[in-house]
């Protein structure tokens, strides 16, 4: 059977003549049915949909077939005639002038008609998962219908999170991120309706590994980090949902003794704020019990929430860059030539303070300052702006800060030193030669840094994150436990081995699309546009970054890690200094050390021998004075008044000396 839009004569045409479709089982249907759009203005047309008779099972026949019973009749293609264009009225105002065909075939439910089964839950692509579970939570798949919907959600959801979390997608509190989360906290919702308290996300992710893995072999890769996601996201939000859930609960409970239509939008919100509660899963939990959730009110707290993360955001220098992109919107481009230059002439376009385009600056004031083109680099991918100097004709000035405050226009935060700044001057650009070679420094070792830690964690240590500062640099990495202390020798071992190395860094510029396939890792989050610059280091770290860099790996130096921690759920944090700073870090280790080995009386390389001996003495000296005071049962001054005869006071007194003796005797051993 098929069905075409109502007005679609040419395409009831060609089913009955040219497919050979009895005009019967040729149905017109309106525009609820047969008619695609976005939902808003653009391409539009449409449709003719295909079913399948799936037999007397489901139902007796029909003359009019999927008009009368859509089970047994059942849709599994959508043809689109892509050839309108639509306002936003969805009506037709013109043709496209270029039309196609968008083909939609359910896989899964074509695989379901293939196979002959009822659901595309009992397909070998999902029942293999619902079988797990079922085995492990010890319920048997089709004797209860309100059990077969937790085990077919879990089946759907595990697929789900075991490939997002494949591909690099960590439980958050935002975009993707909230999208795992959220179907990893219905999972665990369902999975405690079955009755069943003990972990089951982990396991059921490793079947689906088993399953799909000669398919996908990247999941059977990243095996290890998939299960321990998945595991420490479900003790994480174990531990609330229970607390969450009595709370939902009660309120539910209030809501029906009250007749009231809806979970109050306070608690909605208490529950997402608090407990970790998705406001769908909310939504389901209430309306399984026939109430809805205030959800008027529940965005009206969320916005507030909004309001008040954004105010505390809008500091100063993020208010004054968007007071400066607003008064400048439309100003000239800035060409950046600090890539092959550190000193240039430009001419100054615009000066700008308190809110205000001015004509000029003077001596003691601070003003954001735009050129023609610039040697300064702007702060971005985690490095710092350049600061430097600008000399005017009639006024020197200091940069203090450089950033992008629109597509292609560079603001530079500068403190007038002597004279005048003013707009039309004709400048010389001087960027801070040791500052910017600090900066390199960094930014080339957080790429081999990057390549470390993906080498030897795992692919999914990923950069969520970077600050590269002239000498440090910070870097966020997705994982989910802290570096063992091997680990991080480990890894500061092979850094240093690789900036020795003295690995070329080249950089150039292509179009995104070869940059990728070429193998350059591109950052979640970031915004790239046609053309991108790729830095490459040695025949190992390939990365689009428009940062600068140093020419060769030895040009940093030394890279010491100082650092390592967490700053977030699945998020790591190291730390490093490089080149002086390194070396500074290092010589205070040393002089540290030194001073140690002075006060202990012994040669630094066995200061931690001589330490260990010291603890090892120390617990023996705590052990016999514990023996000693147990025998003895000092008193302290204040008990001494109390002694009730001088014999008890001498026998005291001599106890005390015997165990202020055996103190002596273990210091000096010591």
């Amino acid at each position: 059977w098929v069905t075409v839009f109502e007005t679609d004569h040419e395409a009831r045409e060609i089913w009955a003549d040219a497919v050979g479709v009895s005009p019967e089982r040729i149905i017109y249907r309106g525009r609820a049915d047969n008619f695609w759009s976005m939902g808003e203005a653009g391409p539009c047309g449409p449709c003719s949909e295909i079913f399948i008779d799936r037999g007397p099972h489901y139902g007796d026949a029909s003359p009019k077939g999927p008009d009368d019973n859509e089970e047994r009749y059942l849709e599994f293609w959508n043809l689109v005639f892509m050839q309108n264009d639509c306002n936003d009225a969805i009506e037709p105002i013109a043709e496209l002038p270029q039309k196609n065909i968008d083909t939609g075939l359910g896989l899964e439910r074509t695989t379901m008609l293939l196979q002959g089964v009822e659901t595309v839950f009992e397909t070998d692509v999902l029942l293999g998962l619902i079988d797990e579970a079922a085995a492990l939570t010890g319920i048997v798949y089709g004797k209860d219908a309100r059990s077969d919907v937790g085990l077919r959600i879990l089946s759907d959801h595990t697929r789900s999170l075991t490939f997002m979390i494949a591909d690099g997608v960590r439980p958050s509190n935002e975009e993707r991120g909230y999208v795992l989360r959220r179907i990893m906290r219905r999972a665990l919702r369902h999975v405690r309706l079955l009755g069943f308290e003990a972990p089951l996300l982990a396991p059921l992710a490793e079947r689906c590994i088993e399953l799909m893995r000669d398919a996908y072999p990247e999941l059977n890769e990243r095996r290890d980090h998939i299960m321990e996601i998945a595991a420490k996201e479900e003790e994480r939000f174990g531990a609330t949902l229970r607390q969450g859930l009595g709370l939902l609960e009660r309120a539910i409970s209030e809501g029906r003794s009250q007749e009231a239509a809806a979970v109050p939008g306070d608690v909605a919100f208490l529950l997402h704020d608090t407990f970790g509660f998705p406001i769908d899963m909310t939504t389901e939990i209430a309306r399984e019990s026939g109430l809805g959730v205030d959800q008027a009110r529940f965005d009206e707290l969320m916005d507030e929430q909004r309001r008040r993360a954004r105010e505390a955001r809008h500091t100063g220098g993020e208010a004054a860059s968007t007071v400066l992109s607003d008064i400048l919107q439309g100003a000239r481009q800035t060409e950046f030539i600090g890539y092959e230059h550190l000193h240039a002439d430009a001419e100054v376009v615009g000066v700008v303070a308190e809110r205000n385009v001015l004509p000029a600056a003077n001596a003691g004031e601070t003003a954001d300052l735009l050129f023609d083109r610039t040697v300064f680099y702007a702060e971005g991918g985690g490095q710092v702006g350049d600061m430097g100097l600008v000399r005017a004709p009639s006024g020197i000035g200091r940069v203090l800060d450089t950033r992008r405050i629109a597509p292609g226009v560079t603001a530079h935060r500068v403190e007038v030193t002597e004279g005048t700044i003013a707009t039309g001057d004709a400048v010389t650009l001087e960027v801070d030669k040791a500052r910017r070679a600090g900066a390199e420094r960094a930014h080339s070792a957080t790429h081999v840094l990057h390549y470390i830690l993906r080498k030897q964690i795992g692919p999914h240590a990923t950069q969520a994150g970077s600050l590269v500062e002239p000498g440090r640099l910070r870097f966020d990495f997705a994982h989910f436990e802290a570096l063992s202390d091997t680990q991080i020798a480990d890894i500061s071992a092979e850094l240093q081995a690789r900036v020795l190395q003295d690995g070329s860094v080249i950089a150039f510029e292509t179009t995104y699309e070869f940059a990728l396939s070429s193998g350059a890792m591109a950052i979640f989050g970031e915004k790239y546009g046609d053309f991108v610059r790729v830095v490459e280091i040695g025949d190992y770290s390939k990365e689009l970054c428009g940062g600068t860099h140093v020419p060769h790996t030895s040009r940093i130096g030394v890279a010491v890690l100082t650092h390592e921690g967490s700053v977030g759920s699945n998020l790591r944090r190291v730390e490093a200094l490089v080149g002086r700073e390194g070396i500074a870090y290092l010589e205070a280790k040393v002089s540290e050390l030194q001073r140690a080995a002075e006060l202990l009386r012994v040669a630094p390389d066995n200061v931690a021998e001589r330490v260990e001996k010291l603890q090892a003495a120390t617990k023996e000296m705590e052990r016999r004075l514990q023996r000693s005071s147990a025998r003895a049962r000092i008193r302290t001054p204040r008990h001494w008044s109390k002694l009730r005869s001088s014999a008890t006071a001498a026998s005291s007194w001599w106890r005390a000396g015997t165990w202020a003796s055996t103190l002596c005797e273990l210091w000096h051993r010591a």
